[in-house]
């Protein structure tokens, strides 16, 4: 870029130099950006379609809604592709559903000033409309991998209920009836552990477990049945020639929904303290007294087997002391030892650390009395409930599912030429502290983040931009075709959004 910061004093200067000056200036060219042709290489967007749960449906807010979903990554990338894209549009912008006028799924968040609100208004997308296809998008928010292939699942998931061609008809069975020629498939293993993950690890870890009929919603689904489900239908998809994306699933404990409440999140003065500390005075030295007897071999031996990991270290760890200033939060956490038999007023509770994930939605419970008891404040004398906390353990479970079900799609992607794919669990990791996205640096910290949206999970209309280039960027690496290149083959951070306005109905 040329320097003209000078070129008015050089001017003046010479004014006073010379009396036969030219005083009119050449008008300065404007500098001619090369305009790059964009080449897919071959690639087939004629029938673009896309597969996946809440990711692919746009889904942001803690809802579905239309201009969320028209800033979903497939339709961008639709949009990019220059091909028609048909998606199952909400009613309103409000978000939520309702079943005989009554709504069943609330309405998006809205930032409120403070922090994430749902929007004061009545949702109108009737639950039991089935709408007219055939559509390119096959996003069903909640779906796990293996329910893609569900007959009938529209009848468990009202989403795909929407959009499905019959009663009877699958997710994947419906995308393949469209022969596409061009997909992505992606976040597919999210829900597999998300559900586990948001449920606080009150789910069953179903690793070996080769009966998906049998799993609750909450459970992680184990990875045989995954890399089964997987395979399959990457090998449907790709059966007539078709090309796609595949993108691997991130270490959703990144996300904001656990990561914004800090483990030490209540500030007690020194009196406060001091009273809790003397009411948890007979809890510590039960503790103490029990690991004594064990160690004197004092105890019945009934109850030995309960205590076979029970040492100092267990017994310092459940020591509960409040000071002046932030203190950790009181929890309980099912893989200490159980000492209610011995004892039942020893329940399995400690002080949280910074190894503990605090949900989001816990912000709403900490502090709170039990049945209006002011002696009884959750997260402070009253243990917060297992349901609002991530413990280490619980977190290893989720990243060991996670890298398995990874593990099956760089395998299958790497042996499937038809196949790119895109590092979405990279771009999280990145995001954690900073990915640049044109001229926004954003991060996945909640609201001001700019990546992930108001329910701490999903993406902001940014976020599912940035995704749609990354995507675009695997394809040029694996396909040849030169988006990240081409005059406008990217999408730009400044025309998408990071939050709605509450006035968007």
């Amino acid at each position: 870029m040329k320097n003209y910061k000078y070129l008015g004093l050089f001017l003046l200067t010479l004014g006073f130099t010379s009396c036969n000056v030219n005083n009119e200036l050449d008008a300065i060219q404007e500098e001619i950006v090369d305009q790059v042709q964009l080449d897919a290489n071959g690639l087939d967007f004629s029938k673009y379609i896309s597969i996946g749960a809440s990711f692919t449906a746009g889904y942001t807010d803690g809802a579905m809604f239309k201009a969320a979903q028209e800033n979903s990554f497939p339709n961008i990338l639709a949009g990019k592709f220059g091909t028609e894209f048909n998606q199952p549009l909400m009613a309103d912008n409000i978000g939520g559903l309702v079943y005989g006028g009554t709504a069943v799924q609330p309405p998006r968040f809205y930032f409120d000033g403070a922090g994430p609100a749902r929007l004061p208004a009545t949702p109108t997308t009737e639950l039991t409309a089935v709408l007219s296809g055939p559509f390119n998008n096959f996003g069903a928010p909640g779906a796990k991998s293996f329910h893609l292939g569900v007959a009938g699942y529209g009848q468990l998931n009202p989403y795909f209920g929407r959009m499905a061609s019959s009663p009877g008809a699958s997710v994947m069975g419906d995308a393949l009836a469209q022969s596409p020629t061009f997909f992505t498939l992606s976040e597919i293993g999210g829900n597999d552990v998300l559900g586990y993950a948001l449920s606080g690890g009150s789910g069953i870890d179903q690793t070996g477990n080769f009966d998906p009929s049998s799993y609750g919603g909450s459970d992680i689904t184990d990875p045989n049945v995954f890399a089964q489900v997987f395979s399959g239908m990457v090998t449907a998809l790709t059966a007539n020639g078709a090309k796609g994306v595949v993108a691997n699933v991130p270490y959703i404990t990144d996300l904001a929904n656990f990561t914004t409440v800090p483990y030490n999140a209540i500030p007690l003065d020194a009196a406060t303290a001091g009273q809790l500390n003397g009411a948890f005075a007979a809890y510590n030295g039960g503790l103490q007294q029990i690991l004594d007897l064990k160690n004197a071999n004092l105890l019945p031996a009934q109850v030995l087997p309960l205590l076979v990991n029970y040492d100092q270290a267990e017994v310092d760890r459940r020591q509960v002391n409040f000071v002046a200033g932030q203190n950790a939060v009181l929890m309980l956490d099912e893989n200490l030892s159980n000492l209610t038999p011995i004892n039942p007023g020893l329940t399995n509770m400690r002080q949280a650390t910074a190894d503990d994930l605090l949900l989001l939605a816990s912000s709403t419970v900490l502090g709170t009395t039990v049945g209006g008891n002011p002696q009884l404040i959750n997260g402070v004398s009253v243990p917060l409930a297992d349901e609002w906390v991530l413990t280490p353990e619980e977190q290893t479970a989720i990243k060991t599912a996670t890298d398995s079900y990874n593990t099956t799609i760089g395998a299958v992607a790497a042996s499937n030429s038809n196949i790119a794919l895109v590092d979405f669990k990279g771009v999280l990791s990145e995001a954690s502290t900073g990915i640049m996205f044109d001229n926004y640096t954003m991060t996945t910290s909640l609201v001001t983040g700019g990546l992930v949206s108001l329910d701490g999970v999903h993406l902001t209309a940014r976020g599912y931009a940035l995704m749609a280039n990354k995507i675009l960027a695997a394809m040029d690496i694996e396909f040849g075709s030169n988006f990240t290149t081409a005059t406008n083959g990217l999408a730009k951070a400044g025309d998408y959004p990071t939050n709605y306005s509450p006035l968007l109905r």
